[in-house]
């Protein structure tokens, strides 16, 4: 007798049913209880219920704005008598939201100390800032919970971080918007002079770092007067009379250039700009450093009156490895396009070569709207260095105009070797400086054997002269040495 057809059907839906049961088992999601955490408890208690359906504002904070969060959360803070807890858990809390450290079923984080970090305030200042801790206030009466956390690149945070629970959701958003007014009007970026450089986590992420403001008076930027009141009145002046500028419909937005061979004076009439305005924030970047152009350009607008001093410019014009999208001399015009006319922003470049920025700033015209030339000093000028330099050292004034004579084509920096080398002969011959000392510096310098330290003192390229029968090639006062063929 054969199998019973009744007993294989029975089988296969029980095989089938057994088998979407064992699907639904498999594909449902496990239950997850909410657990109130230590932490949670207080957050919960001090907001006044349950924090399931209370909306978090979340809030990027760059690094360098990381203090200035800091000083405006603590001024509210003190208007409502609020308190600060720290969080346990160590790194696990780097990867849980504000509200998964207030209801979690896995960990239980309770309230611990605070993480804090220094950051800078100025060159030479620093403050003890919150890296991870939530602080507990009212604003006006209402209770707010903010979670605060510092940068953390190596756990793939570029930014600090603020996220907000309030009572009620308006609070949330207006509290917001007033931490935003106290960290621009209390800001430690405010009238510094900043610069921005790599973060050690990548390129992306640029660390602005203070630097102490320089003190150039006028009288120490051996320039002639016509040329330096011009750069002065254009950088300063527009500055100095905003008000009137602005009321009679003028923009303020502005381009300095500065040109001219290395080692003639661009950085020091740069220091001098920075010295005479005391108050005005200022971002200096260098070379590959202006790749940063579009953070330097945030602050500028932000921290208004301001200055951005982009140097050497051409050294990184072209250079196309820096951003993919286009060379850095645009990137430059494109900020510079960014800014509203009425803003009281300088944007200063200096470069060695305007050649090869020339055909780009005339393509695209009124983004620099005064260009200097810093040329090579003349005789007068290198007389002023001489004395600039020399400072008291007792060397005759026939002295000096006979050196100044002699240094045709030379910079500041080389009258700045100069007068040290005299000084240095002196020393090593146990005896007060003199006429003796300076006149063999210049000989020395003016050698065949220090002609190289006198190209890079004169900066840029030096045209050889023959000398002489022999062939041999000078370079300024004297030759490498070396005979034609």
């Amino acid at each position: 007798m054969g199998p019973d057809p009744r007993e294989d059907a029975t089988e296969t839906a029980f095989i089938e049913t057994f088998r979407r049961f064992m699907d639904r088992v498999v594909n449902q999601p496990r239950a997850s209880v909410a657990i109130t955490t230590p932490v949670g408890a207080v957050v919960r208690e001090h907001l006044g219920g349950t924090v399931d359906d209370l909306p978090v504002l979340t809030e990027n904070i760059a690094q360098h704005r990381l203090v200035d969060a800091d000083l405006a959360l603590d001024e509210l803070a003190s208007l409502s008598d609020g308190r600060l807890i720290g969080v346990t858990g160590g790194n696990a809390r780097s990867h849980q939201s504000f509200t998964d450290l207030l209801e979690n079923p896995h960990f239980g984080y309770a309230p611990g100390p605070v993480d804090y970090i220094t950051t800078s305030t100025g060159p030479t200042t620093s403050r003890r800032t919150v890296a991870f801790g939530i602080r507990l206030l009212r604003f006006d009466g209402v209770p707010v919970a903010v979670l605060q956390r510092a940068a953390s690149p190596e756990h793939g945070l570029e930014t600090g971080r603020l996220e907000i629970l309030a009572a009620d959701a308006s609070a949330g958003e207006s509290f917001l918007a007033e931490v935003h007014r106290l960290m621009l009007e209390r800001s430690v970026l405010r009238g510094k002079v900043l610069t921005v450089g790599a973060s050690q986590f990548g390129r992306g992420t640029g660390t602005m770092t203070f630097l102490e403001r320089p003190s150039v008076a006028a009288d120490q930027v051996v320039l002639d007067a016509a040329t330096l009141d011009g750069i002065v009145r254009h950088a300063v002046g527009i500055g100095e009379h905003r008000t009137v500028l602005r009321t009679a419909g003028q923009h303020l937005k502005r381009g300095l250039l500065l040109y001219g061979p290395p080692g003639t004076g661009k950085t020091l009439t740069v220091r001098h700009l920075l010295s005479r305005t005391p108050e005005t924030t200022a971002v200096v970047l260098t070379g590959p450093a202006i790749r940063y152009i579009t953070l330097a350009a945030e602050v500028a607008r932000a921290m208004q009156p301001s200055i951005v001093v982009l140097e050497d410019v051409d050294l990184v014009a072209n250079d196309r490895s820096i951003t993919p999208n286009g060379s850095v001399l645009f990137m430059i015009l494109d900020a510079l396009d960014g800014l509203d006319g009425d803003a009281d922003v300088t944007f200063v470049l200096t470069t060695n070569r305007v050649e090869v920025l020339e055909r780009a700033l005339a393509d695209r015209p009124g983004r620099i709207d005064h260009a200097a030339e810093i040329p090579l000093p003349d005789a007068a000028a290198r007389r002023r260095l001489l004395d600039l330099y020399a400072g008291t050292l007792p060397f005759s004034r026939e002295a000096l105009d006979a050196a100044a004579e002699r240094t045709d084509g030379t910079t500041g920096s080389f009258a700045k070797e100069l007068t040290r080398r005299a000084v240095l002969r002196a020393a090593e011959a146990g005896r007060p400086v003199g006429d003796a000392d300076l006149e063999s510096a210049l000989d020395e310098l003016l050698s065949n054997r220090e002609a190289l330290t006198k190209r890079l003192l004169v900066g840029g390229r030096v045209e050889p002269e023959t000398n002489g029968p022999s062939g041999a090639v000078a370079y300024g006062g004297g030759s490498f040495g070396f005979v034609a063929g």
